[in-house]
């Protein structure tokens, strides 16, 4: 075992599979010579050449344009989008192509493309640099959506991902790309896509978390114990696949949950999992389930102490948390 940053281990993922199978390309905006924006993939352009790894145009729709086309002829692209603020000129070509292919082929065609994303706020990016566009995607069939907040899960979940046959979407909690480190096996493996991971056991509440507020998640968990409260932290890591199981037992053994995301409040992705406890678990409900997210404005502000009133962070999950342990 390694130690690693998050962003070591998204880039040691990217190498390894690419020495594995000559398929595999990566393609997007300053990802050559210069290594990415956040240095994800330093080196490679060096070690692979131009042919593997490839300067695009300032064009998202035309990376994962390309990715897809090249995906169906049997190569295995992983496209970054620089910023995940900047995705939605590909939104069609990612909602009404690559997600709908396997399904309006009958299974004849498939999409085995990963595109990469760093989002969320917390490091002074300001409106266009900061957004969470999970939930645009996670309503789209055929589409998977992963969210890794270790080491070791970005490095097995991209691995998996690359290897899939289907279109995955790999969103990366940018302010963690060198704040998150983590061990990680020198040995090549995979974690599967869909199982979501109970990363601390609890009995008096379920805490469900992706990304940088997983990360957040387990320092409040570790404060809260010392005041008496058991928390259960629950990794989501993939939000579609949803884990459906894991949240389930986690809530019928603690009788209370507080959901926590980054994403505004309304139509935000934790919504779909209050709904599936308030359908499948209401009677084992101790207290209404509680949501903690940010705050329903267009975008991050650029201000930090303003930044700072809309990220979600330990000291906010902790109050939440400890309020909903004396409903």
């Amino acid at each position: 075992m390694v130690e690693k940053t998050l962003v070591d281990a998204i880039r040691d993922a990217m190498d390894e599979e690419m020495q594995r199978d000559e398929n595999v390309f990566i393609v997007g905006e300053d990802v050559g010579q210069r290594g990415g924006v956040f240095r994800a993939t330093v080196g490679l352009f060096d070690k692979y050449g131009s042919n593997r790894v490839i300067d695009s145009p300032l064009a998202e729709l035309s990376i994962v344009g390309v990715g897809i086309g090249a995906a169906l002829y049997g190569l295995k692209p992983v496209c970054e989008i620089q910023f995940a603020d900047f995705i939605f000129p590909a939104f069609n070509q990612i909602i009404s192509e690559a997600t709908k292919m396997v399904y309006r082929s009958n299974g004849e065609w498939t999409v085995p493309m990963v595109i990469r994303a760093p989002y969320g706020g917390g490091i002074g990016g300001g409106l266009y640099h900061s957004q969470s566009i999970e939930a645009y995607f996670t309503h789209a069939p055929g589409l998977k959506v992963v969210v890794p907040s270790t080491p070791y899960d970005a490095k097995g979940l991209l691995k998996a991902a690359i290897r899939d046959p289907n279109p995955v979407l790999f969103l990366e909690p940018k302010k963690g790309y060198r704040l998150i480190k983590g061990e990680v096996p020198e040995d090549d493996y995979c974690v599967p896509i869909g199982p979501a991971n109970i990363s601390q056991q609890g009995t008096d509440i379920s805490l469900f978390a992706y990304g940088m507020m997983h990360y957040y998640a387990l320092q409040s968990a570790q404060k809260l114990a010392s005041e008496g409260i058991s928390v259960e932290v629950i990794d989501l890591r993939t939000l579609i696949p949803i884990d459906k199981e894991t949240i389930l037992n986690s809530v019928k053994k603690t009788g209370k949950a507080l959901i926590v995301h980054e994403d505004n409040l309304t139509g935000g992705y934790g919504g779909e999992i209050a709904a599936i406890i308030a359908e499948h678990a209401f009677t084992d409900l101790d207290a209404p389930v509680r949501r903690l997210a940010g705050p329903d404005v267009p975008a991050v502000p650029f201000s930090h102490p303003m930044q700072d009133w809309y990220m979600i962070n330990e000291e906010k999950i902790t109050n939440a948390a400890r309020d909903l342990a004396n409903y």
